[in-house]
């Protein structure tokens, strides 16, 4: 296994953004995982006795499939490899894995630490627990390849949550924060910030849990989602440099 840290001190740019479209989000999902594949919306929900998998309709907002996660787990992250769904769980040690097309279960993988985000690179599934620390894991055998460490301004990172693959780039978000931030998957290096303040929808912020997370890219068409827990709304954003 090998091990990637850079301690970085250099400034980064700094991304605002434009809203393109909204679309409702059902308030009763605590997003934690969102992916969106070949024209379909997926979601991965938390919470213990009400984690689920879905996929939603993009426009409305409702759910069109879905499987209900045991009640003993809380759900995490997941993400979308070879025809396979990949899920988390927060402190369990152990994923699921589902059949894309029916969400048949097809497994279970185990691993150490905390479940929080997770996505891939097209080979590797990339997984946060937490820490400034991203798992890069084999699909087939869960074990871990490498790690890469990201640190801001020379300290660690903490709290990366929810992930997106982007063009080459992580996209995390971090946990109780307004902020997403744009990772180097070789280095750990930052190479951007996202600023989403005053995003999320006022009448959503009466819970200090109900912050951004959620990060999703249309790859054909080049657009990107971002939504939060409990929101009532799904955004397409446009960034714009400040």
């Amino acid at each position: 296994m090998q091990t990637a840290s850079t301690s970085q001190t250099d400034e980064v740019p700094v991304y605002g953004y434009e809203v393109v479209n909204s679309w409702p989000h059902l308030r009763s999902h605590f997003t934690q995982g969102l992916v969106y594949h070949d024209g379909k919306l997926y979601e991965s929900t938390g919470q213990y006795g009400s984690s689920l998998l879905c996929r939603l309709d993009l426009k409305s907002g409702e759910v069109k499939k879905k499987v209900d996660v045991d009640r003993q787990y809380f759900a995490e992250g997941m993400t979308i490899l070879n025809d396979r769904i990949f899920q988390l769980t927060w402190q369990a040690h152990k994923g699921f894995i589902y059949d894309l097309k029916d969400f048949k279960p097809l497994g279970e993988f185990a691993y150490d630490g905390e479940g929080w985000g997770l996505t891939n690179d097209g080979q590797s599934l990339i997984m946060s627990d937490g820490t400034n620390k991203l798992r890069f894991l084999d699909p087939q055998s869960f074990s871990v390849v490498r790690t890469v460490e990201v640190f801001d301004q020379g300290k660690p990172l903490l709290d990366l949550n929810e992930l997106e693959y982007i063009k080459g780039e992580i996209y995390a978000n971090i946990w109780h924060s307004d902020r997403i931030v744009r990772i180097d998957p070789k280095t750990g290096k930052i190479t951007a910030w996202i600023n989403l303040a005053g995003l999320r929808p006022q009448e959503d912020g009466d819970d200090g849990d109900n912050v951004l997370n959620g990060i999703a890219y249309d790859s054909k068409t080049d657009r990107l989602f971002v939504t939060g827990k409990r929101w009532s709304k799904l955004y397409e954003i446009r960034l714009v440099k400040r």
